[in-house]
C-alpha cells in the first residue's frame, strides 16, 4: 500500500513540473518581448536556458526544465 502511494505521489510531482514549464515560457516570452535592459552577455544566457528548457521539457526531463527556465527568469529579474 505504502508503494502504491509513493508511486502515487512521484507521477502527481512529475504532472506538477510538466504543467509548470509552458507558463514559466510564457512569462520569459512576454519579458523578452518588452526588450528589458539586460546585459547582451545575460541575455545570450537567458536564451540559452529558455531554449534549453523547452527541449527539457519537451524530452520529459520535467525538473531539468525548471531548473533552466527558473536561472533565466533569475537573470530576467522575474
Amino acid at each position: 500500500m505504502k508503494k502504491i502511494i509513493a508511486v502515487m505521489a512521484m507521477a502527481a510531482s512529475s504532472l506538477a513540473f510538466a504543467n509548470s514549464c509552458p507558463t514559466h515560457m510564457k512569462e520569459i516570452d512576454a519579458k523578452l518581448s518588452s526588450s528589458p535592459a539586460v546585459a547582451a552577455a545575460d541575455m545570450e544566457k537567458v536564451k540559452k536556458l529558455r531554449a534549453d528548457g523547452e527541449a527539457f521539457h519537451k524530452a520529459g526531463k520535467h525538473a531539468e526544465s525548471e531548473k533552466a527556465l527558473g536561472d533565466a527568469k533569475k537573470l530576467l529579474g522575474i
